[in-house]
Parts: C-alpha cells; structure tokens; sequence
C-alpha cells in the first residue's frame, strides 16, 4: 500500500506522521506543499475525500487567516478556498492518503486508521509520548 502525506516539515504533527508512516515500513511520497503550492482541483478533491470543507480545513492558528479576514462566519467556503491557493499555509496538516482513505491527520495517531500495519512498538512521538506499547497497541 502506498501512502500520500502533504507535510510541513516544520510542524511537530507532521513530522509525527511522517514517522510513524516510515516506521510502519512504508515510503510514503512526501509533497511539501508550502513549496508546491495547491491548485483548486486537488484541494476540492481532498477535502472531499476526507469529508472536510475549506472552513474545516482552514489552519486559523499560526497562520495568517486571521489578518486575512476569513474567521467570520459569513465568510464563504469559496473565499477561504481561493485564499488557501494564494497562501498554502492556511491549509491545515497534515493530509495522508492511503487506499484505506483520506484525513486530516490532527492529532498524529489518527494517521493509524489510514495503515494496513503499524510500527513496531514501543514507538514514541517526537515528544516521548508513548503511541504504541510493547504489545502494539494504541497507548
């Protein structure tokens, strides 16, 4: 099974992620989208899959959504979807893809319902928080 991750090196959640994805034995295609960028197409696809909209994907922390006008509640899906085109960091992270599905991946252990397997355990999040224990269960 292949994997997807749309990934902010720089966030902690995604770097958890990308972790326990590598560690469960898959090489998952990395796409940084603060690079990359989004076009239309793929984020109307993705949050479809995933059940989100843009309101609900909309990252509103660390991010410029705030001085951008896009918290109000009569701000529409169509506004904050063209906002998060021009500026991709306003799209929450990260997204992972496999053929179990497609989610938003917040907090880092629900990228476990996306994997045929898991790592092995004891496996620890970047913050020494167990994940998985000896067993391989869900800490």
């Amino acid at each position: 099974m292949s994997a997807v991750i749309h990934h902010n090196p720089d966030c902690g959640t995604s770097r958890n992620v990308l972790a326990i994805v590598e560690a469960a034995g898959y090489r998952p295609i990395i796409i940084e989208y603060l690079q990359t960028g989004w076009t239309r197409a793929q984020l109307l696809g993705l949050f479809a899959a995933a059940g989100l909209t843009p309101r609900t994907a909309l990252r509103t922390s660390k991010s410029p959504a705030a001085g951008l006008g896009l918290l109000g509640e009569d701000v529409s899906g169509e506004t904050i979807l063209a906002a998060m085109i021009e500026h991709p960091v306003l799209v929450n992270r990260p997204i992972v893809c496999t053929a179990k599905g497609v989610r938003l991946c917040r907090p880092s252990e629900t990228v476990l319902d996306l994997l045929e397997r898991w790592p092995p355990g004891p496996f620890l999040k970047e913050d020494g928080s167990l994940l998985i224990d000896a067993a391989g269960n869900r800490a």
